[in-house]
């Protein structure tokens, strides 16, 4: 597309997006969007990563473009048209960054033939005696006896069942999960509560739940869905918090480089016990204890941003790019360092985890921010 017509076409689509265009121009536009993602000169460079990455790019910059346009006052009538202007938006700046982004620009991590392969199933477990299992290194099946407990291994999954002598008799005997940065791992208790442990985590937990209640303790990050109990309630202690169960599904984030510790509710109800005395969320709340002892219950809260890492994927809501990169640094392995001014703005997105780093990059890269690698360094510029 010749330079003119393209800024000729950028001005189009303002009209069709503030609901000036005529029926004409609004002819035009849904044409060209018809033929644009058959055009050979957009896709005849690009592999299926690169497609895949600038598609994702592009929707973090039409959500921000989109959240201001919607805060106008748009007639009923438009919604359609406003929604088809959207993807239009899409595949034209497909085509433009296609064409000054990846067909000249490449990226330092290719300049040094350099990638980051993304975390996986990897955890250490720490016996009540303080021997230690490298878990990436056993095999699947029957692993060891702990008192009360038959520990079982499967595929990235321990299985804590619990042994035909168990009784209330049976002395406490812990032992810990622990992921390492760029790991993850799932568990289930002897009571039958699956965990989910994020990267650079671990969690304590006794071999046996005879007392009258069950406690673990947190640090990092977890996903919890809890066999009730009312009898013996599921309590997990973090840095100046204790979350207790009622019949619940839930996340905790106590990583110690957050602003706060953020309990999210999926389903049920739990009870969060701390100084200022305890309270009660329901399913789509939040529950953040910041750093200076002060919290906050926030409402409405994106649940499925709070748990994505569970389900393999990284998701941004209004997320700053130090909030990102604390999430890449856990997951694969690396350090970050600014060099600069940070930016400021705010992003949009869901990207898999299962993508190498540079897919990740790249995406973030087209949305204004340049990266550098150094080793297990990442370099935000």
């Amino acid at each position: 597309m010749p330079p003119q017509l393209k800024k000729d076409f950028f001005k189009l689509v303002e009209k069709y997006l503030n609901g000036s265009a005529s029926a004409e121009e609004i002819r035009i536009i849904e044409d060209y969007y018809s033929h644009f993602s058959n055009d050979p000169d957009i896709t005849e460079s690009l592999n299926e990563e690169e497609i895949s990455a600038l598609k994702a790019t592009l929707r973090l910059k039409i959500d921000n473009r989109i959240g201001r346009i919607q805060k106008r006052v748009i007639p009923i009538y438009r919604k359609k048209s406003f929604q088809v202007a959207a993807s239009i938006l899409l595949f034209l700046m497909l085509s433009l960054f296609a064409a000054n982004q990846l067909r000249h620009k490449q990226m330092v991590l290719r300049a040094q033939n350099h990638d980051l392969p993304p975390g996986g199933s990897k955890a250490i477990l720490t016996l009540s005696d303080g021997s230690k299992i490298n878990l990436n290194n056993i095999k699947n099946g029957s692993l060891t006896l702990q008192p009360g407990a038959h520990i079982v291994k499967q595929s990235g999954h321990l299985d804590y069942q619990a042994a035909s002598d168990n009784s209330s008799s049976i002395q406490a005997s812990y032992n810990t999960l622990t992921t390492p940065k760029g790991g993850q791992y799932q568990l289930t208790l002897p009571d039958g509560t699956k965990v989910w442990l994020n990267a650079a985590s671990s969690l304590k937990f006794p071999t046996a739940f005879s007392g009258s209640e069950r406690v673990v303790e947190l640090t990092g990050e977890a996903y919890f869905d809890v066999v009730h109990n009312s009898k013996q309630p599921f309590k997990v202690k973090t840095a100046g918090q204790i979350v207790q169960d009622i019949g619940t599904q839930f996340d905790v984030n106590s990583y110690a480089d957050e602003e706060a510790v953020a309990t999210t509710l999926v389903e049920g109800s739990v009870k969060i016990y701390h100084a200022q005395g305890q309270t009660m969320i329901r399913p789509g709340q939040q529950y953040l204890l910041k750093s200076n002892s002060m919290s906050e219950v926030k409402t409405d809260v994106d649940v499925d941003e709070a748990t994505a890492w569970k389900s393999g994927m990284f998701q941004f809501n209004n997320a700053d790019i130090k909030t990102i990169m604390r999430q890449i640094s856990r997951w694969y392995n690396v350090d970050v360092e600014y060099s600069g001014q940070i930016p400021v703005s705010t992003y949009h997105g869901r990207i898999s985890r299962n993508s190498n780093a540079s897919t990740v990059l790249k995406i973030l890269e087209l949305s204004g921010i340049n990266f550098t690698i150094e080793g297990r360094k990442i370099i935000v510029k």
